[in-house]
């Protein structure tokens, strides 16, 4: 098997799922931040489109159409601060005396906090297609939301108790 290392020989490879995934989150908020430079009428025009097919589900455009904006805002904004913050746990979690398979269990559940900004972006594409409240809860974006959230708190969990708490002999 390849080892990805540096030059002070830090052994990447068991954190490459991890990584990846968080790559991946960092690419989402790059991508979401490019296309509102380029194009964020096309956000906009898609909110206004999907109010105006559903007129019974929107009593207030002007106001649901203000959330869905948001919606994806925090897709972008959630997937930048997510992706930084687990990129340094992922990196951290290559730095410790954690067994290899440790390593990547802990990196891999980090990765996965990724998936809370994507629950804010199923949400945005939803929302004006079934309505605000019904986007909320959507058997997808519930999932998304607990595997992100999950993965996060739980990998931190794993990371943490692997640094600060005693070594069983």
């Amino acid at each position: 098997m390849t080892t990805v290392s540096d030059a002070r020989g830090i052994d990447l490879g068991p954190i490459k799922i991890g990584l990846a995934l968080v790559l991946i989150t960092l690419a989402l908020n790059i991508g979401l931040g490019a296309m509102f430079g380029l194009n964020e009428d096309l956000f906009q025009d898609y909110i206004k489109a999907g109010i105006a097919a559903h007129p019974t589900l929107f009593p207030d455009a002007a106001k649901e159409a203000g959330y869905m904006w948001r919606w994806i805002q925090r897709a972008h904004f959630h997937a930048g601060g997510i992706g930084a913050f687990s990129l340094g746990l992922v990196i951290l979690t290559a730095l410790t005396d954690l067994s290899v398979l440790r390593k990547r269990i802990t990196a891999g559940l980090i990765g996965l906090s990724g998936f809370y900004p994507v629950a804010w972006f199923l949400m945005f594409y939803y929302a004006p297609l079934v309505g605000r409240t019904a986007a909320h809860h959507l058997f997808v974006v519930e999932l998304c939301t607990d595997i992100g959230v999950g993965g996060l708190c739980l990998g931190l969990l794993s990371l943490v108790a692997g640094i600060f708490l005693p070594k069983r002999a």
